[in-house]
């Protein structure tokens, strides 16, 4: 994880990219980071489910749910 100040400074340098940048470019970046976010309450939302599922009935154990979010995240990566 970043610092505040490695932040601030990556936040500025992207800004300085993002103003040179063409408008179908910025529309792609948008979209990105749209589905970017989608993704991740996506997977809140699984991770949320297994968690109550586990509680239910102690069918999931915590590390094979790291294991299937991992190998999830993997997949998709690949």
């Amino acid at each position: 994880m970043k610092s505040e100040q490695e932040r601030e400074q990556l936040i500025k340098e992207i800004n300085i990219l993002l103003n040179q940048a063409y408008d179908s470019t910025l529309d792609e970046i948008y979209a990105l980071l749209q589905r970017i976010e989608e993704e991740e309450e996506e997977d809140l939302k699984a991770y949320e489910k297994a968690k109550k599922e586990a509680n239910l009935d102690n069918s999931l154990l915590w590390e094979e749910a790291k294991k299937e979010l991992k190998t999830g995240i993997q997949k998709e990566v690949a």
